[in-house]
């Protein structure tokens, strides 16, 4: 029997290096896509490059941040197509006018000096102990490097842009499980208390010392929780992903 597909989208200047831990240890569980949403300059735009890389059938989702509100609007499009959904560090809610705000800073400042603005990301992002480490810090600064600047800029237009989708939670139907780092800066967990209450089939799950880049702060912890939640779905055995 063929494997239920999960779509992995990351978030702002995010490849697939955010998702390595969990794709590899997943795969014995479900095919794995993790979608490039570096193309397009709207979250409606990149929802549909998503769906066009999508395998055919129904299929898993699981967003984190930006990736998060693609899966919104994945939700809007063809949700009939998504079996089960995952929400990391995301919100449903628009950009604020502070956060606009902030946001066309960056751009600005990523004409002349991007280092600086993903020193200032990872700051904000990452957990204090886990911002200077190879394993987080490392990891991310090589992400928005090798994308580079005007995908930042593309993604940062799309985020900015954003729906509030917090009118379409209740049509969300299937199984949702949102995972949120205690210490989250970006999208507390306040703002995923509130997706939980808006969604009738979702539980959440806070994840302890970590912050805005879960798979990549507890690797381990965020594993064992989509291993364990998938497993259940799909009626498989649950074990040790490790």
């Amino acid at each position: 029997m063929d494997k239920m597909n999960l779509l992995l989208l990351p978030g702002l200047v995010n490849d697939a290096s955010l998702f390595e831990h969990q794709a590899a240890a997943l795969a014995d569980l479900v095919g794995i896509t993790v979608a490039d949403l570096t193309g397009s300059d709207s979250i409606a735009a990149l929802a549909a490059d998503v769906l066009a890389q999508a395998p055919a059938g129904p299929f898993m989702l699981a967003g984190m941040s930006m990736g998060g509100y693609v899966a919104f609007e994945i939700m809007r499009q063809a949700g009939e197509r998504v079996h089960a959904l995952v929400l990391m560090s995301t919100s449903a809610r628009p950009d604020t006018t502070d956060a606009t705000k902030a946001r066309e800073e960056l751009i600005a400042l990523a004409e002349t000096d991007f280092p600086a603005v993903i020193e200032k990301l990872l700051a904000r992002m990452a957990h204090p102990d886990h911002a200077n480490t190879p394993e987080v810090g490392g990891v991310f600064q090589s992400m928005a490097n090798g994308l580079g600047r005007d995908v930042f800029v593309r993604q940062q237009r799309a985020i900015i842009g954003r729906a509030d989708s917090r009118p379409t939670l209740a049509g969300i139907r299937c199984p949702t499980l949102v995972l949120c780092g205690r210490d989250d800066q970006v999208t507390p967990p306040e703002l995923h208390e509130e997706l939980v209450a808006g969604i009738a089939e979702a539980q959440l799950v806070i994840v302890e010392e970590c912050g805005h880049l879960l798979p990549l702060e507890q690797p381990d912890q965020v594993t064992a929780i989509l291993h364990d939640w998938l497993s259940e779905l799909l009626g498989s055995p649950r074990s040790n992903p490790n």
